[in-house]
């Protein structure tokens, strides 16, 4: 079952006012906030869109098991489950980096030897329930993919996006971001 536009925007406008795992902020708040830091990186639309979505699956995996907010005790490859529902929807310039997030923290832990010490509590458990970190050599797979490197700047700001109270722009605001990279309205 494909998802309208405007269901998208309700299921993160109702769902995504439940609490985000185990962060100080909701669903909603940081989907807002990752998409906020990829345009004032100067993001492409598409990856900007991919950023306000990269969580949708949480949603729709709550939604699915009748929960209030996803489930922290495992693996609810949130990264997969969204995708049939917007694949109708978006380019493969929004997918591919929501579907290579989870794994572009896999491949930050291995390249980057600061990077896990800066992941929340939240990040690094989840981390071990979403296969721990990357070999060098599946590091090497990962990153000759493309939108790797979207997925890795998504990563980035996804990992920024939960600071309590931080001030952004609304859903509303991006609904014209989503219309313009929709492959139909």
């Amino acid at each position: 079952m494909s998802l309208t536009l405007s269901e998208v925007l309700s299921l993160l406008q109702h769902r995504g006012q439940n609490q985000y795992g185990m962060e100080a902020i909701n669903q909603l708040e940081h989907a807002l906030q990752c998409a906020d830091l990829a345009e004032k990186a100067g993001e492409t639309p598409e990856t900007v869109v991919a950023s306000l979505l990269h969580d949708l699956g949480h949603l729709l995996a709550a939604e699915r098991d009748g929960l209030q907010e996803h489930n922290t005790e495992h693996d609810d490859l949130h990264q997969y489950i969204a995708l049939p529902f917007i694949r109708q929807l978006f380019p493969d310039a929004v997918l591919e980096p929501i579907r290579m997030h989870v794994d572009a923290k896999r491949y930050l832990c291995l390249i980057d030897p600061g990077y896990w010490a800066d992941l929340s509590p939240a990040s690094k458990q989840s981390l071990e329930q979403q296969g721990g970190v990357f070999t060098e050599a599946e590091a090497e797979v990962f990153i000759s993919q493309p939108f790797a490197a979207e997925a890795v700047r998504l990563r980035r700001y996804d990992d920024l996006a939960k600071v309590s109270g931080k001030l952004v722009p609304d859903l509303a605001y991006y609904h014209t971001h989503l219309q313009q990279v929709a492959l139909t309205a």
